[in-house]
């Protein structure tokens, strides 16, 4: 009985939705997110589900283009005297995939897209994307290497899609995710250190490369993922390299502002902020258009998984910067030095966007959030910003109006009758010590939880929704939880 239980979560696990195309989790879903957590409260739910709504259809006119005489593939139009780059694309799968229901072709677009990162691989691992493309027929080269965080995106939107529409269309989604996910690791992580390398070309011929790392490439959220996907467990190793080295800057280079830098070298050695013109320019050691999603990507991982390292992180920067803007928005800047000396005397969605996303990991931060948002939402038209700035902002958009979700809450679902799926949610999904399980009403949960081989290895009544791990065995579980409405089964990692 409990092998047959066994190969039936396999099944429902990674054959969600097999038999159809319809989207899993449409647009508005309501994520379920993390406690100690606030929203904007100057706008209604309802508003902010329609801001969010409004700003993806101008970006996607703006930006979603498919010229290039493939009617099959699609790319995200970044500017700068090219047609797209990685980083672009990734983003784009990303969002087509969240806006599935609302936007009744957004699984068109996404496959579109797919199509076209299968069209452009970086020549040295062909599982990966070439990181720029300047017209439509670029002659194959030897700088068509590829970019970390561009693949990191595409690989959880593969996970998204899965989660979305199943792998048994067209696509063969998780499939494709799980192949991405190790390349990634294979040429995108540096194993001896494991730090995220900026790309595939980095190689132990160039230490100075070979050890330096960018910080909004520290996507731990999507690393969680990837373990689930994969059952790697080397992407524990990853994730707690990034939040040491977050910490190494603040302890070490940015103790009064929190700031963090755009590069950091001698990831080996003895961390430190990368000089001037390491990669891309003057400011590459600043808090400046790299670093400036790091409350975004970190954020993330705070609201969706718990890890309170990425809330003492991002508080220690808007502590600091709520102090040193006397709490008016239009005083932040769009760039810093780390000891907090403003690069200019403007911003735009770019800082501001993540910097919101950052603020609601702080529940004494209401007001600031709210006028973050405003400061947000007043650059109400495409306008306001390019390619980078607009889809930075849109981005957080989905965060702040409660729509941005994991692919584990399809793929760690075995059978449910609750109203929605994410009216439980079970966190860190890599856990070492405990974990939580916090459904939409706070009355006493019945839990089971059972081990790869359909064993089971706790059974309990909980009030407080805290649940003790620590004497489990390393590996991955199951974990369900009973009400009168039915039963939902969440799959985590035990360190």
């Amino acid at each position: 009985m409990k092998q047959t239980t066994f190969i039936l979560v396999l099944i429902l696990i990674y054959g969600f939705n097999s038999f159809g195309q319809s989207p899993n989790f449409s647009f508005p879903n309501h994520t379920l997110y993390t406690t100690n957590h606030i929203k904007p409260n100057n706008y209604s739910q309802a508003e902010l589900d329609n801001h969010t709504r409004s700003f993806y259809d101008e970006w996607k006119l703006e930006y979603l283009k498919n010229d290039c005489g493939n009617t099959n593939e699609y790319y995200i139009f970044s500017g700068n005297g090219a047609k797209t780059v990685s980083e672009a694309h990734g983003y784009g799968m990303m969002i087509t995939a969240y806006f599935a229901g609302y936007d009744a072709n957004a699984q068109t677009y996404f496959d579109g897209l797919y199509n076209y990162y299968k069209a452009h691989p970086s020549t040295i691992n062909n599982t990966l994307m070439d990181w720029q493309q300047i017209t439509c027929n670029d002659a194959p080269s030897s700088g068509d290497d590829a970019a970390s965080d561009g693949d990191i995106d595409i690989a959880f939107s593969l996970l998204l899609a899965h989660a979305q529409w199943g792998s048994n269309g067209t696509v063969n989604y998780l499939g494709e995710a799980t192949n991405l996910i190790n390349a990634i690791m294979q040429d995108e992580i540096n194993q001896t250190t494991w730090t995220v390398k900026l790309g595939d070309w980095c190689d132990a011929n160039d230490p100075s490369y070979f050890y330096g790392t960018r910080p909004s490439d520290f996507i731990t959220d999507h690393f969680r993922s990837f373990l689930i996907a994969t059952s790697n467990t080397n992407w524990n190793n990853v994730i707690d390299t990034c939040y040491s080295l977050i910490e190494n800057m603040q302890t070490n280079y940015s103790a009064t502002t929190g700031l963090i830098p755009d590069f950091i070298v001698n990831a080996n050695t003895t961390p430190s902020p990368a000089a001037a013109n390491y990669l891309e320019g003057v400011y590459d050691g600043d808090y400046y258009y790299n670093a400036c999603r790091v409350p975004l990507r970190l954020g993330i991982d705070y609201l969706l998984n718990g890890d309170v390292r990425a809330q003492t992180a991002i508080n220690k920067i808007n502590t600091w910067l709520i102090t040193s803007s006397s709490s008016n928005v239009n005083n932040i800047s769009n760039g810093y030095q780390l000891n907090g000396t403003a690069v200019y005397n403007w911003n735009d969605a770019t800082f501001v966007g993540p910097l919101t996303v950052g603020a609601m990991l702080n529940t004494s931060n209401q007001t600031w959030l709210n006028s973050l948002y405003q400061n947000l939402f007043s650059e109400n038209n495409l306008i306001d910003g390019d390619y980078y700035s607009n889809t930075i902002k849109l981005l957080s958009m989905l965060v702040i109006s409660g729509n941005y979700w994991s692919p584990e809450n399809a793929l760690s679902t075995i059978e449910t009758s609750f109203d929605n799926t994410q009216d439980v949610i079970v966190y860190p999904t890599i856990a070492d010590e405990w974990i939580v399980i916090k459904t939409t009403n706070e009355e006493k949960i019945h839990f089971r939880i059972t081990n790869e081989a359909g064993q089971i290895v706790m059974d309990d009544t909980i009030q407080n929704n805290t649940v003790d791990i620590s004497l489990l065995d390393s590996g991955i579980y199951f974990v369900t939880i009973m009400k009168d409405k039915g039963a939902v089964t969440k799959k985590i990692v035990k360190k």
